[in-house]
C-alpha cells in the first residue's frame, strides 16, 4: 500500500471510531443506538397520546352521551373508568354504568354525569335525575365527602335526591359516609328503603348483550329465588333461568343467574329479573331492562 492511500485509511478509521459517521437517519440525525424506555417520565404522556386520547366533554354541550358499554380503544389511548350512577324510577333507586376516559377526579366525574341524567334508553326505561348540575365535594376526610345538596322539593323528592349522591359517591373506596350539611354524616344504609325489593346492577338499559348473558344484582325476595327471562322484539320469551340471592327473605343478598338464547338477528329486547309469588304463581316485583340482543347460538 502506498504512503498517501495508508494516511487517507487512518483517517477514516478515526472518524468511524469519534462517531461522526455519516447519520443513520438521514437529515433528521442520527437515529437512536438503543431502543427508548417504555415508561414515560413522570407526568408525561406516552409520544402517541396527544394523537390518540379521546376528548374531553364541551362545556357548553354538556356530557357526551353514549352507550353504556364502551370498546377498548387502539394503543395509546387514554384509560376509561366505569362508574356506577344512581337515578331514581318510580320513586326508588336504579343503578346505571358508564364508561368515561380516566381522571383523578372521580366524585366530581361522577356528580357531573349524576346531574347530566339519564341516557335516552335509560328515559325510554322510565329512569331520571333529582340532581341538578354544580354540586361537588368540598372535601373527603377520614373516609366522608363533604358536599351540600340542595333542599328544594318535597320531603321525598329530597330525600331521594340526597340518596342518589350518597350511593353514587360512596362506591369509591375513599368514601364511606357523606355529609350533606346535615346533621351528621350518612351511608347508604340510611337510605336502603328506598331500593326496590330486585335491583338488577347488569345488564344496563341500552347494553348490547350476547349469550351466554350473566345477570347481577342484589335482591330480598321469597325463599331468596330470582328468576329471569329474555323477551326478544316481538315480546317472545327466549331464554329463562333462575338463582338464588346470598340473602333470603327479610335481608338483601346479591345474586347471579346466567341465561342463553338463540336468535337469528341483532334485535331490540330486554330481560325481565322477578319474584315468582308463593301466593298464586305470578311474577311479582318485576325489573325490567331493556337491552339490545346479540345473535344468540
Amino acid at each position: 500500500m502506498s504512503r498517501h492511500a495508508k494516511i487517507a485509511s487512518v483517517l477514516v478509521a478515526g472518524l468511524l471510531v469519534s462517531g461522526c459517521g455519516t447519520p443513520r437517519s438521514g437529515a433528521l440525525g442520527p437515529a437512536p443506538t438503543a431502543a427508548p424506555s417504555s415508561t414515560a417520565p413522570s407526568g408525561t404522556a406516552p409520544p402517541s397520546a396527544a394523537a390518540t386520547e379521546l376528548p374531553d366533554p364541551t362545556p357548553s354541550a354538556g356530557p357526551p352521551r353514549s352507550p353504556t358499554t364502551i370498546p377498548p380503544g387502539p394503543a395509546g389511548t387514554r384509560d376509561t373508568v366505569t362508574i356506577e350512577l344512581w337515578l331514581v324510577r318510580a320513586g326508588q333507586l336504579v343503578p346505571t354504568r358508564r364508561a368515561r376516559p380516566a381522571t383523578v377526579s372521580t366524585s366530581r366525574l361522577a356528580l357531573t354525569e349524576l346531574a347530566a341524567g339519564p341516557t335516552p334508553a335509560e328515559a325510554a326505561a322510565g329512569m331520571s335525575t333529582l340532581v341538578p348540575a354544580g354540586i361537588e365535594v368540598t372535601r373527603i376526610t377520614d373516609g366522608t365527602a363533604t358536599l351540600r345538596v340542595p333542599s328544594v322539593g318535597d320531603p321525598p323528592e329530597r330525600r331521594l335526591r340526597e340518596a342518589q349522591v350518597v350511593w353514587t359517591l360512596t362506591q369509591f373506596p375513599t368514601v364511606r359516609q357523606v355529609s350533606l350539611g346535615g346533621a351528621g354524616p350518612v351511608g347508604r344504609p340510611d337510605y336502603a328503603d328506598l331500593l326496590p325489593p330486585i335491583v338488577v346492577t347488569s345488564p344496563t338499559a341500552g347494553e348490547r348483550v350476547a349469550a351466554p348473558l350473566v345477570v347481577t344484582g342484589t335482591a330480598t325476595v321469597f325463599e331468596a329465588t330470582v328468576s329471569v327471562r329474555v323477551l326478544d322484539a316481538a315480546g317472545r320469551e327466549v331464554a329463562t333461568g333462575f338463582g338464588t340471592a346470598s340473602c333470603g327473605s327479610g335481608c338483601r343478598g346479591g345474586y347471579r343467574v346466567v341465561v342463553g338464547w338463540r336468535a337469528a338477528r341483532e334485535q331490540q329486547g330486554s330481560v325481565e329479573v322477578y319474584e315468582v309469588s308463593a301466593l298464586d304463581g305470578s311474577r311479582i316485583n318485576t325489573t325490567a331492562v331493556p337491552v339490545i340482543l346479540a345473535p344468540g347460538v
